[in-house]
């Protein structure tokens, strides 16, 4: 069933909000946070995809991506499937005190849905929008940024650790390569 928000042009920057089933709270954790990061990093790296802004929530993330190879689709699939298998891997053999919880509704999710296998760590939709202009950008990457500043989890968008702010604020290195947004 289509929900609307499909990538039509499969090299353009868009803005993305991937999602935990249930808003399940698995970004708590660092170890769970780490493996976003290292995949984003290895998608950089060999999926040719483009990262203007980032910032990763308890329970969603929202990016601005663009593929140079025009698989965006593609990479967001495998992203997700790759974060998916070693996020469960990690909850099952870890110390996790809530794993009977989170397990039980990733399978109960993935129950409810033809598409999904055992468990399903990831909503299906992406709830993403295509970049057409600069104020669109703007207006997109000041959201990403302040959500954790809305969440009442730092002063300044800056402070938070899991997002590009500090990155693009004060031009210094972050946990992901911040693509330069050429217009």
């Amino acid at each position: 069933m289509s929900n609307g928000y499909q990538i039509r042009d499969q090299y353009a920057a868009h803005f993305i909000t991937p999602a935990i089933v249930d808003w399940v709270d698995v970004f708590t954790r660092k170890i769970y946070r780490d493996i976003v990061i290292d995949s984003l990093n290895f998608c950089i790296k060999n999926k040719a995809l483009k990262v203007y802004g980032y910032v990763i929530m308890s329970n969603h993330m929202h990016l601005i991506v663009q593929s140079e190879t025009g698989n965006l689709s593609d990479t967001i699939r495998d992203f997700k499937k790759f974060t998916s298998t070693n996020i469960l891997e990690a909850i099952r053999t870890g110390s996790e005190s809530r794993r009977e919880w989170m397990l039980h509704r990733f399978e109960w999710n993935a129950a409810q849905n033809k598409r999904s296998s055992d468990n399903q760590l990831w909503t299906h939709e992406n709830h993403l929008e295509e970049v057409r202009s600069l104020k669109f950008f703007n207006q997109k990457l000041d959201y990403i940024h302040y959500n954790p500043v809305r969440a009442g989890l730092v002063e300044l968008p800056e402070e938070y650790i899991y997002s590009s702010a500090k990155t693009i604020i004060k031009k210094v290195s972050g946990l992901v390569p911040i693509s330069d947004w050429i217009f």
